[in-house]
């Protein structure tokens, strides 16, 4: 059994020894090793389902029904594709890449709380509040990201094929297609964090809410621009599926960056509360000329001694 080190008498602000600290973060990092150990062993009986999971929206946009020597044949000119493995170990590799990535996702609440209990005892209680506000809306908006891009891949699939040379046979290897998809879901989940990633500097004091909306014309021009790059289809439906609510979320941002403005703007214009230090000015100032100050000399040996600039050779 693992002890925790913080099952001792806890300092209230946190503190503890260095060696306490490395073994706490030992711990910390043993339980979260195992969550994503037995989730990865879990995820293992089933990589099968995972797998047909994100690729069956595809097969069922561009999947082919027919052999290709009868689509050879086929005077529709029809293109699709079917999915493939490559190599005698790609089989087993793809498995245990599949299962591991299952497990560290299945096992994020885990290792993402032991991280936070690492962190947490060094923090204000305000911090903590935002910290806590701000995970808890930055997972929700990552899903709908990821969600959206799961959405978007079969109309994409479909448009690439479109480019294929006419009685070709299209093969897509399974590997560099998990590949696709799981760069698409991070994509997208980490474009859709951009207003909390600005809700947070407003927060910090780094952005203002006022400079933000001046930036409104750019930003639509920049999310439209990353929009059409990362859903490459021909018809604008997809390009404004994804676009449409980073806009919305990006003028949401804004008008919690102006809310919280205006509420800073208040509080520091009634100044401190009256359990609160008021703010001390630390600037330098020039002391004027130094002037000296005579004093009797305590000892007899300072009696013979000169001073110099006010002082003498014994002290």
């Amino acid at each position: 059994m693992l002890k925790s080190a913080r099952k001792e008498e806890k300092d209230p602000e946190g503190r503890m020894p260095l060696a306490e600290h490395l073994r706490e973060l030992r711990n910390r990092l043993v339980k979260s090793l195992l969550a994503v150990l037995v989730t990865t062993i879990v995820a293992a009986f089933f990589y099968k389902d995972i797998i047909q999971f994100f690729t069956d929206p595809i097969l069922q946009a561009v999947g082919c029904e027919y052999s290709f020597a009868e689509l050879a044949k086929d005077t529709n000119e029809t293109q699709c594709a079917r999915i493939v493995q490559n190599g005698l170990l790609s089989p087993f590799t793809l498995a245990l890449t599949v299962s591991l990535s299952s497990g560290v996702v299945l096992a994020s609440p885990i290792w993402l709380y032991q991280l936070w209990a690492f962190i947490a005892p060094g923090l204000h209680r305000n911090e903590k509040k935002y910290s806590l506000a701000f995970v808890g809306a930055g997972f929700p908006l990552f899903v709908t990201g990821a969600y959206f891009a799961y959405w978007s891949l079969p109309k994409m699939a479909s448009v690439m094929l479109e480019f294929s040379i006419i009685g070709s046979d299209n093969q897509l290897p399974l590997d560099d297609l998990l590949q696709l998809i799981m760069r698409m879901i991070v994509v997208f989940g980490l474009s859709f964090e951009l207003p909390l990633l600005l809700v947070m500097l407003n927060f910090g004091g780094v952005l203002s809410g006022r400079k933000m909306a001046g930036w409104w014309r750019a930003m639509i021009m920049g999310i439209t621009l990353f929009a059409a790059i990362a859903t490459p289809s021909t018809d604008p439906i997809s390009m404004l599926a994804l676009a449409g609510p980073i806009w919305i979320l990006y003028f949401g941002a804004t008008a919690i960056a102006l809310l919280n403005d205006r509420r800073r703007a208040r509080r520091d214009a009634a100044g401190p509360a009256d359990d609160e230090a008021s703010d001390l000015d630390l600037t330098p100032e020039d002391i004027g000329e130094v002037e000296s100050v005579s004093a009797s000399r305590a000892l007899p040996e300072q009696a013979t001694t000169e001073r110099v600039n006010g002082y003498d050779d014994v002290t």
